[in-house]
């Protein structure tokens, strides 16, 4: 596995603010609030949001589309030595499409403990042995913010 030199926090921070910036586009768009960077090198080399409901397409998650926005800007499916921000915890789905693209480290903002992949219901991304590949997960990097504006969103359907 692919070592990822640490960011200093404030690097960390910058990164998980932009996806938040992200998750705006997606609730724009009628969409569930998550956005997502990949970060390869201290760039940013792919972002998303979650695009399901507007492109129908189910794999439309914020960490797919940012996974294969980077791989395309890469010329690489194997994104070794990157790191994934991301919004909320990545479902089994996504988690799946981590360890298959070789991303070194996760960090998200809000825990899902409904789908949640990185420790809350599963922890599939370091499932090493038996899986080939293993990801640093690190969870809840401005999560009472990121959790925020999922909860707005919720309520703002409920009302």
């Amino acid at each position: 596995m692919a070592r990822v030199p640490r960011l200093d926090p404030l690097g960390d921070e910058r990164f998980m603010r932009r996806a938040l910036e992200l998750a705006r586009h997606a609730e724009e768009a009628g969409e569930v609030p998550v956005g997502a960077v990949v970060v390869q090198e201290g760039e940013v080399i792919g972002e998303g949001w979650n695009q399901p409901i507007v492109s129908n397409d189910p794999t439309a998650h914020a960490e797919i589309v940012a996974l294969r926005a980077a791989a395309a800007n890469v010329r690489n499916y194997r994104l070794s030595g990157s790191t994934l921000y991301v919004t909320l915890e990545p479902c089994v789905m996504c988690a799946g499409a981590i360890v298959h693209a070789r991303v070194a480290r996760v960090v998200f903002g809000a825990p899902d403990p409904k789908n949640g992949a990185g420790g809350s219901v599963f922890n599939l991304m370091q499932s090493a042995p038996p899986l080939n590949h293993r990801a640093e997960v690190e969870g809840g990097l401005l999560g009472e913010e990121c959790g925020r504006v999922l909860k707005e969103f919720f309520q703002s359907r409920r009302d």
